[in-house]
């Protein structure tokens, strides 16, 4: 009987899946960023940032009692050492599995930005809030968050898997301008309200959505100035973010990693106004002041998405580019 000679077929590769779960962790990272950025937020809305005047113990020890307002400012000291702890494991991650070097240096990026963060605000608690300091500390917590999204987006297979860029449509602005200029004025913004926080003018207009009963009020105070800034910046953000959505439901309906997060800005954005609102009508109550703060790391994160996405998925068409960089445009 002849001998049959059995031909092993070699079974494929499984893929690996640390990519996977490299993306699910900074999707963990960024969900615990966005609760410290939450705490910070209490933390002001219950006027708390002084109830443990030592830094970085707290009254000399690692846990103590946790009553009255203590309770506050040290657990958002003990989130803060947790993201701390997870942002330098993401940057381990990132480093030992990560192909693309500019995500590795982005982790490690992230590691300095929140080391700097927890000096900036070790300082508040031991300068006694001075507003310059207590301002800087907010503008890079929502830095850090940006970074740590930035880094959960790339990580992700429709990130890898993305399509080549495809031509944006002619027009007089583009989405990927109007992305980065809704990412600018939304951070601009989140400056002016931590600004108005931490000054203490969060009330010095009392009424909304006229202040003082008029349009424009009679700028008797600074506080009322920066007040009276934050809201105006907060007209120019729906503005630009409603003209973001309108471009890429015009021209772009059928990319969804365009169109979602351009639309869900026009939500989120409605959303903060009301929050605004309230915050003023009802006197800075706790829970829709620190909404209020955490809607704003969300409405920069979303626009940080998009333009993102948009310079991945879109290149401005040749006639375009050649008028940015002074060459002649080339009709076909």
């Amino acid at each position: 009987m002849p001998s049959t000679t059995t031909v092993t077929t070699p079974r494929p590769a499984t893929p690996r899946r640390s990519g996977v779960w490299l993306h699910r962790y900074a999707v963990l990272v960024a969900v615990c960023t966005a609760l410290l950025v939450f705490a910070g937020g209490l933390v002001t809305s219950t006027g708390a940032g002084l109830s443990v005047p030592d830094w970085p113990l707290s009254y000399g020890m690692v846990f103590p009692p946790m009553v009255g307002n203590v309770r506050f400012e040290h657990g958002h000291r003990m989130l803060a050492a947790t993201v701390g702890m997870l942002t330098v494991a993401l940057a381990l991650w990132l480093q030992r599995r990560e192909t693309r070097p500019r995500l590795r240096r982005l982790g490690w990026l992230a590691v300095g930005a929140v080391v700097a963060q927890g000096l900036l605000g070790g300082l508040t608690v031991l300068l006694m809030l001075p507003p310059l300091v207590s301002v800087a500390h907010a503008c890079l917590g929502q830095t850090f968050f940006c970074i740590v999204v930035a880094i959960a987006l790339q990580t992700s297979a429709g990130w890898r898997q993305a399509p080549a860029p495809s031509i944006e449509p002619a027009g007089i602005v583009s989405l990927r301008g109007l992305a980065v200029l809704s990412t600018a004025a939304v951070f601009l913004q989140l400056v002016l309200g931590a600004l108005m926080r931490h000054t203490g003018a969060g009330l010095a207009i009392p009424d909304f959505p006229l202040a003082f009963g008029r349009l424009v009020p009679a700028f008797s105070t600074p506080g009322i100035a920066i007040h009276f800034a934050h809201r105006v910046g907060g007209v120019i953000v729906a503005a630009c973010v409603a003209a973001t959505a309108v471009v890429a439901m015009r021209r772009h309906r059928e990319q969804r990693p365009l169109l979602v997060p351009a639309v869900l800005g026009l939500f989120l954005v409605a959303a903060q106004i009301g929050l605004g609102g309230f915050t003023v009508l009802s006197a800075k109550a706790v829970v829709p002041t620190t909404l209020h703060v955490l809607n704003g790391a969300l409405i920069l994160a979303n626009t940080l998405v998009l333009t993102l996405r948009s310079f991945q998925l879109l290149q401005a068409a040749p006639a375009r580019r050649n008028a940015v960089l002074g060459a002649p445009a080339v009709i076909p």
